[in-house]
């Protein structure tokens, strides 16, 4: 039987990363190696669309990056100087082949293609009005409701009807699209979800994050702003802003999960804000014991500054296999116990006799902290500590990022000496709101005015998410059944 690996299962996942690219003869063999380092953002599906000033050229497939474009061969058909590219991560059911972007569509004005990290919150209702309208939907994924948005806009530019089709969309999102003339980048009113700007010689690039640019030697330029609209063309770059100035809601969880650690997220390394952020836990948290052991790999830089801050050794005390994917072959209910030491196993000659704390970036259901503990344990452990990195995870997402339904989450449904006892841990502990607000440079949350998107520890969404309010799924957004945006 194949099944999901029972520790991503209880992982929250990040549902894409966009690249684009304008102006380099080889832009879509840059846009593979752009989303190579953007894999982490999306493992389940990639695509590319590549322009050469006149024709269309795209290649899309299920799988890594690798998988799809790690032939010369597929790369040399995608042809021109111009190219947009994601990785996808489907929320739940199976991945589709004709929900894999960049979307493409011939419009009015010609080809256009468009690639969305983020969720929209009005999809539903939208995509009602548009079959209503006699719109024919090729895929299930709320990107295409953009596309057609676009499509039957009356407006005659490209830009006049982008716009007017952003004005009738809600929620978060990063956008990339390709015309035969231009890549044009867009980034929610909120700044919700991440993108960048950065420039490669005499061209230009689109990103999710900055780890992206690295991989082609691109120089990062700035952060898009929130609800700015960037066009990468022959003149250069151009810059629209058709919304009026709000507060920034940047999704704080990029800072302790999501992003790469050597991304650089609103002007801040990542890198550096986990260690601040394992150094505040230990400040709120500290208690005696004999070693910091962080779950890897996200638990690694929270582990390092707790360990510092609070004087007690770091030690690798869990090792990763980092060749076990998504998925394995459980032959039968026997063996099925073995899935969880082909991906982590307990370093005994470290966790043996000793007081450990273990750090992880978050409990979602809370089955692979349970299973880690247990592992530790059996390793020889003496105590089993656990501090966690972000606050309780109460509430579901609706602006990107896969969480289940709020019943199934663990800090919905108990409180920290429920949690403790349900994982097996000898003390459980989370970081405060404002001891995280802290650690990215803030002097704490102001309740009035957040200066993060932390709805998924608050409740506190910066977006009514309208397509749940009268009592719909509060998955991800589910256009049919058994497929999520």
């Amino acid at each position: 039987m194949l099944t999901t690996h029972p520790f991503d299962d209880d992982r929250l996942h990040e549902e894409c990363g966009v690249f684009g690219i304008y102006g380099q003869p080889e832009a879509s063999a840059l846009v593979a190696l752009g989303l190579h380092a953007l894999q982490h953002r999306g493992q389940e599906a990639a695509g590319i669309v590549a322009c050469d000033g006149e024709h269309f050229h795209n290649h899309r497939g299920l799988g890594h990056v690798e998988d799809n474009f790690g032939n010369e061969a597929v790369i040399r058909k995608l042809r021109g100087d111009r190219a947009v590219g994601h990785v996808r991560y489907s929320t739940s059911g199976e991945t589709l082949l004709r929900n894999v972007q960049p979307l493409f569509a011939e419009m009015e004005f010609g080809g256009f293609a468009l690639g969305h990290n983020g969720n929209l919150t009005n999809a539903v209702a939208l995509r009602r009005q548009l079959v209503r309208r006699g719109c024919l939907f090729q895929s299930t994924t709320d990107t295409e409701v953009i596309i057609h948005l676009i499509a039957i806009s009356l407006y005659s530019t490209v830009e006049d009807r982008l716009i007017d089709a952003l004005r009738q969309i809600e929620g978060a999102y990063s956008l990339v699209a390709l015309t035969k003339d231009a890549v044009i980048g867009v980034r929610d009113p909120l700044g919700i979800r991440p993108l960048v700007l950065g420039r490669l010689d005499g061209a230009w690039c689109l990103a999710s994050e900055t780890c992206a640019f690295d991989i082609i030697g691109a120089e990062f330029v700035r952060d898009v702003e929130p609800g700015e609209i960037v066009i990468l063309s022959a003149g250069g770059v151009r810059s629209i802003k058709p919304f009026a100035p709000q507060p920034r809601r940047f999704c704080i969880f990029e800072y302790i999960y999501f992003a790469r650690p050597d991304t650089i997220a609103e002007g801040t390394s990542v890198y550096e804000v986990r260690k601040r952020i394992g150094a505040e836990l230990a400040r709120e948290s500290n208690l005696p014991a004999d070693v910091v052991v962080p779950v890897p790999d996200s638990g690694v830089p929270a582990a390092i500054g707790f360990a510092a801050e609070a004087g007690i050794p770091f030690e690798l005390g869990i090792i990763r296999n980092h060749y076990v994917g998504r998925t394995f072959i459980q032959p039968t209910d026997s063996t099925r116990h073995t899935g969880v030491k082909m991906k982590h196993n307990a370093n005994c000659h470290v966790l043996a006799g000793k007081r450990v704390i273990l750090v992880d970036d978050s409990i979602v259901r809370g089955t692979t902290s349970r299973k880690i503990v247990e592992m530790v344990r059996q390793a020889g452990a003496k105590e089993v500590h656990m501090r966690i990195s972000s606050p309780p995870t109460t509430h579901s997402c609706y602006f990107g990022i896969d969480t289940p339904e709020r019943e199934k989450l663990l800090a919905a449904r108990y409180d920290i000496e429920g949690m403790a006892r349900l994982i097996g841990v000898d003390s459980l502990a989370f970081i405060s709101l404002d001891g995280l607000y802290r650690a990215v440079g803030e002097k704490g949350r102001n309740a009035g005015q957040p200066q993060f998107c932390d709805a998924c520890f608050t409740g506190d969404y910066p977006v009514i998410p309208t397509d749940f309010a009268d009592g719909a799924d509060t998955r991800q957004l589910s256009l049919l059944v058994g497929e999520s945006v």
